[in-house]
């Protein structure tokens, strides 16, 4: 099975920027479709970004367009998200997400494996 390790999540203020890292370990096709949800206290589990091992163009949520900006380093079977612009709406537990399903984003039940989530905080 595939295990997925987030790292690079911490407190930055409003403006700042932040890199979460996650690596997959575990020879399978299962991360075809690698990315980010994010869930703060009170809300649902959303998908802010995903990138494939192919040429599929990456996805991005409506709200972090412009500001976020997601890679993937297939050598290291490791995706990256680098967030700039940060605003105190982005706080939340970021997870790491991978799956078959090009629509991985779309809601947990299109994510096959998930990792144990680093926590966001952005001060106004």
């Amino acid at each position: 099975q595939v295990q997925l390790v987030e790292s690079g999540g911490g407190s930055v203020q409003a403006g700042g920027s932040l890199r979460l890292s996650c690596t997959a370990s575990g020879n399978t096709y299962s991360y075809y479709c690698m990315g980010w949800f994010r869930q703060a206290p009170g809300k649902e589990r959303e998908g802010v970004a995903a990138a494939y091992s192919g040429g599929r163009t990456p996805y991005y949520a409506e709200s972090v367009k412009g500001r976020f900006a997601i890679s993937r380093d297939n050598a290291k079977n490791t995706v990256y998200l680098q967030m700039n612009s940060l605003k105190s709406e982005d706080t939340a537990m970021y997870y790491c997400a991978a799956g078959s399903r090009y629509d991985c984003y779309s809601g947990p039940a299109n994510v096959g494996y998930w990792g144990q989530g680093t926590q966001v905080t952005v001060s106004s």
